[in-house]
């Protein structure tokens, strides 16, 4: 059960992280959905059926194996609970939602913070997008942050620096 600070245990992290080979293969969907609340577009933004809910209250389950990678959950996701993450050679990456405007720029360098908003390592921004078809029902932007590979489990938002 999710903490009592509403953040994940690790028993939680646990059931829900896909494994260290399938992160190295391509992006992959998880989801920090912990609590029992009634909520599904996930389930029916996933082209290739790989999450499922057993009823409408239910946590999501993601099948890692076949997931694409495509990103689409994570923009209809409404509670920002999926991310998508991969490890590339030296690289991590974490793909997230982000609802503020103005929109960070690639190459923009930021601090990754970690689900309680603690600064946890410098990231950079990779790309910024939106999905089409989806863009115009939930208006939800990605934004990929490219962080140190040992950090994509932790990166769960960023925050943008000053601009002097």
């Amino acid at each position: 059960m999710i903490d009592v600070d509403g953040v994940p245990t690790e028993r939680d992290l646990k059931n829900s992280t896909p494994s260290e080979d399938r992160m190295r293969r391509k992006p992959v969907a998880l989801h920090e959905c912990y609590q029992d609340i009634p909520c599904d577009p996930c389930v029916y933004s996933c082209p290739v059926n790989a999450i499922t809910m057993k009823t409408l209250i239910s946590i999501p389950e993601i099948n890692h194996e076949k997931c694409t990678g495509c990103s689409a959950c994570v923009a209809a996701c409404p509670g920002i609970a999926i991310f998508m993450v991969e490890k590339k050679d030296e690289d991590g990456f974490v793909t997230l939602a982000y609802e503020f405007v103005p929109l960070p720029s690639v190459g923009e360098l930021v601090d990754g913070l970690d689900r309680r908003g603690c600064i946890v390592c410098e990231a950079s921004v990779s790309r910024v997008f939106s999905l089409p078809g989806i863009e115009k029902k939930t208006k939800t932007t990605l934004v990929r942050l490219r962080v140190p590979p040992e950090k994509v489990m932790e990166v769960r938002f960023f925050r943008r620096r000053v601009q002097a």
